[in-house]
């Protein structure tokens, strides 16, 4: 792809993933599948390793989340809500497996579970106590739901 046309693609894949997080993340109205976000995120991922000169600050590919829902107070998460990365073929699992052995000593152990799509929250305990329910809001503050989980 000539560098004229990556960059009017990276724009608008980022215009286009920037919208549907708005309405997933902000509104909690999503308008794609998550399978079309994952496709079109790929693909901006991809033209900005490939042309690295166009990746800038506001690309969704270097955030998570948004705003917490304007009726929720904020709150701070004691650990950041980080994304988690996805794996689409046995080459992306056998990078992730090479990576992960790269940064320990032995063998890994593995635990696989089915990622269902819905509301990521934070909860607090103290003690056994609940004391504290969070939504992801942009990984470092969320929405306030104690009262509501």
């Amino acid at each position: 792809m000539e560098r004229e046309a990556a960059k009017k693609r990276i724009d608008t894949l980022c215009e286009l993933l920037n919208e549907y997080g708005h309405h997933y993340y902000v509104l909690d109205n999503p308008i794609v599948s998550d399978a079309e976000y994952d496709q079109f995120m790929q693909e901006l991922i991809a033209l900005e390793q490939q042309f690295p000169e166009f990746k800038t600050d506001h690309s969704p590919t270097v955030r998570v989340g948004g705003e917490p829902l304007p009726f929720f107070k904020k709150v701070a998460h004691d650990v950041p809500m980080l994304s988690l990365s996805n794996a689409f073929n046995e080459h992306d699992l056998r990078e992730f497996d090479r990576r992960v052995r790269s940064g320990i000593e032995g063998e890994p152990d593995y635990s696989v579970e089915l990622k269902i799509d819905g509301l990521a929250v934070s909860l607090k305990y103290v003690n056994g106590k609940f004391v504290q329910g969070a939504t992801r809001g942009d990984g470092t503050t969320g929405g306030n739901g104690t009262n509501r989980f």
